[in-house]
């Protein structure tokens, strides 16, 4: 398997929904028309951000098809393709496989979480590995699975050579530093919030798969490219500048404010797909304000 060095900022991907809650193909097009005159290194299509357990894998199919077709010549394409069972992870990983993208990004799974311990989830993530057409990354995303997966557990699993990294959206700083002590140099460890981002950089992590990117992606950039020209003020400064929009478009609105804060700044945000509930105006105005503050709007 061809190694694929990760680093710089990529969003993953929204996935706009007509107010009949169709996909939006032609609005997915618009953004990543947008997000290619943009400062990222590359997209996450399937993600969380991207209502993915809402989807039919037929949606899921032309949404990555789409992606590969449009997106800037030279940008990396992860696709999330972890599903509840190793077989299916492994099919779906190889059916989306030829269509294209670079690699996958396989969440752990977390159905049966009493019975997710560190072998159940090593042997699912090994054979995945081993049986999948490009490389994989473990997703770690416990907000949504109810499921951390241990350092242990990652430590036996990052020197399998086609699992290549891992997004780790913990938010917990202390726990990439600790990962960071034992991880391979080669291994991509990426931060999954850009509530950690800034922290991670001064630990050595080169890149993140930001929600906050599908709006301000240029933004998140810079913050890394200051780092990296040691103007570490400036980029601490960028950073805290965009914290609250950041926790107000995950933590605490999700979803439906990332779309609505997207919206705002002219991309195709669309409807969020039901059981999903859009914003109240409180909620609205209070994006609003923060965007404004922010200095996107």
């Amino acid at each position: 398997m061809s190694f694929i060095e990760l680093r710089g900022v990529l969003p993953p991907m929204i996935t706009p929904f007509t107010r009949t809650g169709d996909v939006d193909f032609e609005g997915h097009v618009k953004n990543i028309n947008r997000w290619n005159a943009e400062d990222l290194s590359g997209y996450l299509v399937l993600g969380s951000n991207s209502e993915t357990p809402y989807l039919t894998e037929s949606e899921k199919i032309r949404l990555v098809e789409l992606t590969v077709k449009h997106a800037a010549k030279g940008r990396t394409l992860l696709a999330g393709t972890g599903l509840e069972s190793t077989r299916e992870t492994i099919r779906f990983t190889n059916l989306v496989a030829d269509l294209g993208v670079h690699a996958a990004l396989i969440l752990t799974p977390h159905f049966y979480g009493g019975q997710m311990d560190d072998k159940a989830l090593v042997a699912h993530f090994r054979e995945v590995a081993e049986r999948s057409r490009i490389p994989v990354l473990i997703y770690n995303v416990p907000a949504y699975t109810r499921l951390m997966i241990s350092l242990d557990a990652v430590r036996g699993l990052c020197e399998h050579p086609n699992i290549i990294g891992m997004k780790d959206s913990s938010g917990d700083v202390p726990r990439l530093a600790a990962m960071k002590s034992f991880l391979p140099p080669a291994f991509n460890l990426l931060v999954g919030t850009a509530g950690a981002w800034y922290p991670a950089l001064t630990l050595g992590v080169r890149g993140g798969i930001l929600a906050l990117a599908n709006l301000a992606g240029s933004q998140c950039s810079t913050v890394q490219k200051l780092f990296d020209e040691r103007r570490y003020e400036e980029a601490r400064k960028l950073y805290l500048n965009l914290i609250s929009l950041n926790t107000a478009i995950t933590s605490t609105y999700g979803i439906a404010g990332l779309k609505y804060a997207a919206t705002l700044l002219g991309y195709v945000g669309g409807a969020v797909r039901s059981p999903l509930l859009g914003l109240d105006e409180q909620a609205s105005a209070r994006i609003r304000d923060l965007l404004s503050k922010s200095g996107l709007l």
